[in-house]
């Protein structure tokens, strides 16, 4: 199927053409054709399998077939509310793209910077918004954001929403739109809150379901190494010097690992980026457009930060440490293998982290190969079976505690390779 078949207007389609699109991926294909028909949606689908066009499309093309020339100061139509100040700039970086030739004019607003610039755009008059929430709901209180016009109303990643904590705001902003709307939700996981927040939010609604626990895995060459926790920092090392790669994304759960990490390349006379909720919003930026644009190789990241980083030859995500949360594996490998792209992505794994690996593999139903042999083999090596996941009244005994796995014997101490072993890890 190609674009012009979902019945896309022409100056869209003239936009999505010069940027090499022809093919709607699998959302795109079954979002578009419901959402220009005015219905409201619920999408299941994780990043990476073209979420933002399949719902900017169809917004664009119906305030275009809205628009008249006597239209006046323009009035926000339209409004994406998403987690991240990254994530915002990317969606609204796509609404310019695929409206290039439409007249209609977007802006995007977060946190963290001044508000001069964003309140100096909303005065000029814009049809779209792509807001983080406390920023939004910080100059609605200052009377420069009004949501009583609003028809097309987005709720994008809302279970990641859900874990940063902005239920409360979101539903403050609900609570101010107008309730004939058009309503799009997307989340890559349907736990029993996210449903429930959608029933605020959908009226009579489709559901779309893009296979969510594979639809980035299955794409990804994935592997996995068994390493003791104090000689992570080593693999890291040996992986980037002796990898192919163009550019390199790095997982680590927290601020402070992040840092560390960073820091520990630097030693090792690597040159590396952290970005994370620490940093200043410029900070992050210029990172960011240096990372896009090849300037910079290797960027360490947060789970939070990376949402939003779309790299088009991002050919390596390296998991220093496992995600608590199966899910968020997913999110990581899917920075690489966008759309239908392939990449690679490699975890390390220390005695601590077997339950994590092992609800992982249950999610996406499959083994990870186990590299072998490998320079600075620790822990048990012996690979990690994916168990037949609890029925509805069995406890999951694997899932991890507060963040951390079951006790084991990792830390009797193992040998360490090399004289010059990092401090950090």
């Amino acid at each position: 199927m190609f674009f012009k078949e979902l019945g896309i207007i022409e100056p869209i389609l003239k936009a999505l053409q010069e940027e090499g699109y022809t093919q709607p991926t699998p959302i795109q294909t079954q979002s578009i054709p419901i959402l220009l028909e005015g219905r409201d949606l619920m999408g299941c689908a994780q990043t990476g399998t073209g979420k933002t066009a399949a719902f900017a499309i169809p917004i664009l093309q119906h305030l275009y077939n809205k628009k008249t020339e006597l239209d006046g100061h323009k009035k926000i139509k339209a409004l994406i509310l998403t987690p991240t100040r990254e994530l915002a700039i990317q969606i609204a970086e796509s609404f310019t793209v695929y409206g290039k030739y439409t007249g209609l004019k977007n802006t995007v607003i977060f946190g963290g910077v001044k508000q001069g610039a964003q309140t100096f755009a909303l005065s000029k008059g814009i049809d779209i918004l792509i807001a983080t929430p406390g920023r939004l709901l910080d100059l609605m209180n200052q009377k420069f954001i009004s949501l009583k016009d609003i028809e097309y109303f987005v709720l994008d990643e809302a279970d990641h929403m859900l874990d940063m904590g902005f239920v409360q705001d979101i539903k403050r902003v609900i609570a101010k739109l107008p309730v004939k709307r058009q309503s799009l939700f997307f989340s890559a996981t349907m736990p029993m809150e996210i449903v429930e927040l959608s029933r605020q939010i959908l009226g009579d609604f489709e559901k779309v379901t893009v296979k969510p626990e594979q639809a980035t895995a299955e794409r990804v060459g994935q592997a996995v190494y068994f390493v003791h926790k104090n000689n992570k920092g080593n693999l890291l090392i040996h992986t980037i010097q002796t990898k192919k790669f163009d550019t390199a994304l790095v997982f680590a759960r927290t601020k402070h690992g992040c840092d560390k990490i960073v820091k520990m390349l630097d030693r090792a006379n690597i040159k590396s980026e952290a970005i994370h909720g620490n940093k200043s919003q410029v900070a992050r930026q210029r990172v960011l457009n240096d990372f896009k644009n090849g300037n910079l190789k290797i960027l360490v990241a947060t789970d939070i930060a990376a949402r939003g980083i779309d790299v088009d030859n991002l050919s390596l995500v390296i998991n220093y440490e496992l995600p608590n949360i199966a899910e968020t594996y997913v999110h990581r490998i899917g920075r690489t293998g966008r759309a239908s792209a392939s990449g690679i992505a490699i975890s390390f794994c220390d005695g601590e982290e077997k339950a994590m690996l092992r609800d992982i593999q249950k999610l996406i139903n499959q083994q990870i190969p186990v590299v072998k042999k490998h320079p600075f083999e620790g822990d048990d090596t012996t690979e990690v079976i994916a168990t037949k996941k609890p029925g509805p009244n069995q406890r999951n005994h694997s899932a991890p505690r507060n963040g951390g796995g079951p006790k084991t014997n990792s830390n009797r101490k193992k040998k360490v390779w090399g004289k010059n072993k990092p401090k950090s890890r």
